[in-house]
């Protein structure tokens, strides 16, 4: 593979606009990447690319299928809607290109575990830009509970409320779908969850509803617990209904309980307190310091991995247990029943692999195009990450496929 990597981004407008202007545009400096093609249904999309990468217009597509027939690269960054991901991921798989995609993997559980099974067969590389879990603050939280520095961590509570319930405040489409709290906005909560407390989640119950006074069609309110793997239990808290924004964007409230402090972050604030000495002790902590966050450091991190570096921390086999959690809270609102987490995920991925257990010829030929590839081997079968493992198998039931989780303009298939 050669030092400076060749990616494809598909989708360039909306969201991937933000690709092309913020996020990228540094590892392109640096000689670290450089693009190879542009791809967006929308022609007007791709000048985005182009002004930004100076990517000439032969190589701004929109038809997916045509670029990556004729452009050969080493990875496809996707920035396209859910429910398009799982095609762009079989078009990649096919020419045997690594994949970086925006969260979620996709749009239903069942096509989560078609595509972790798929790339895994294909012996690529698949990361997700799962990204608020990586922003300042949150990795400042982490970092403390991690320190040892306040001894164990026994339980967390988080909580993000708004006042969005009046269309289309928070975009109009989300107004539109089922179950949007949790689709659109505690999918990236759930994630930070599993990093502050450093395990996946065994169990979740959710208890999802709509005040009357909402315009959203679908939940735009939920209370969630959770056990996580190690023990540790979670409260959370959500809402878009409500008559005050506690906790808007990426101005979350956590609350860390410590065997020697209480660490809490609240709007950008990291401050431990204590009561175990003679009178209460609070201390402000500055938020930890680096060149980049979020976006611009996963796809830094990613370009790391593919050159040999460690396995980056949203990597594929880390995010499926996240939709996995996401996928299972879904069910547990819609049943009212609590949900064991890692058999969820284990009979999904059964199912998905026994549905094709012989590689397909994308896969196929996708090892025949790295069969000489110094990069590690990939495990197959269910994902045993850091953060723990996985559980016997129960069947249940498959929460219903949604197919506008994110408003990542425009379509591109």
């Amino acid at each position: 593979m050669a030092d400076r990597l060749r990616f494809i981004q598909v989708g360039t407008g909306g969201w991937g606009g933000c690709w092309c202007r913020d996020f990228l545009p540094r590892l392109v400096k640096m000689g670290r990447i450089e693009p190879a093609a542009a791809v967006d249904a929308n022609p007007e999309a791709l000048k985005n690319a182009q002004q930004s990468y100076g990517i000439p217009p032969e190589r701004c597509y929109t038809d997916a299928k045509k670029a990556f027939a004729e452009v050969q690269a080493d990875f496809a960054i996707i920035v396209v809607p859910p429910a398009h991901h799982e095609a762009i991921v079989d078009l990649a798989v096919a020419k045997g290109m690594h994949i970086l995609s925006e969260k979620p993997i996709a749009d239903s559980m069942a096509a989560c575990a078609r595509i972790y099974h798929k790339v895994k067969r294909a012996g690529l590389k698949m990361a997700v830009t799962m990204s608020h879990r990586f922003d300042q603050d949150k990795q400042s939280l982490e970092r403390l509970i991690r320190s040892g520095e306040f001894g164990a961590c026994h339980y967390l509570v988080g909580r993000n409320t708004w006042n969005c319930r009046k269309f289309p405040s928070w975009g109009a489409f989300r107004y539109k779908i089922a179950d949007t709290l949790l689709v659109e906005g505690t999918v990236h909560h759930f994630d930070i969850m599993r990093s502050l407390a450093g395990a996946n989640a065994k169990t979740v119950y959710c208890r999802s509803w709509n005040a009357p006074w909402s315009d959203f069609q679908g939940d735009s309110s939920a209370l969630i617990t959770i056990e996580m793997e190690n023990g540790i239990k979670v409260f959370y808290e959500g809402s878009k209904t409500n008559a005050t924004t506690l906790n808007g964007w990426g101005q979350d409230y956590w609350r860390a309980e410590c065997e020697k402090a209480t660490l809490e972050l609240d709007n950008r604030r990291l401050r431990v307190l204590s009561d175990l000495g003679c009178e209460r002790q609070i201390t402000e902590k500055h938020l930890a310091q680096q060149p980049v966050w979020m976006n611009a450091w996963l796809a830094e991190q990613f370009v790391d991995w593919l050159g040999g570096g460690p396995e980056p921390p949203n990597s594929l086999d880390d995010n499926i247990q996240c939709a996995a959690l996401l996928f299972a809270a879904i069910e547990s609102a819609h049943t009212g029943q609590v949900v064991d987490v890692q058999r969820f995920l284990r009979d999904q991925l059964r199912t998905a692999k026994d549905a094709k257990e012989e590689p397909d010829e994308s896969a196929k030929h996708a090892k025949r195009t790295r069969k000489n590839s110094p990069e590690k081997a990939f495990h197959h079968g269910l994902p045993s990450v850091a953060f723990g493992h996985n559980q016997t198998p129960n069947p249940k039931l498959q929460p219903p496929n949604k197919s506008q989780y994110t408003n990542h303009e425009p379509q591109t298939t």
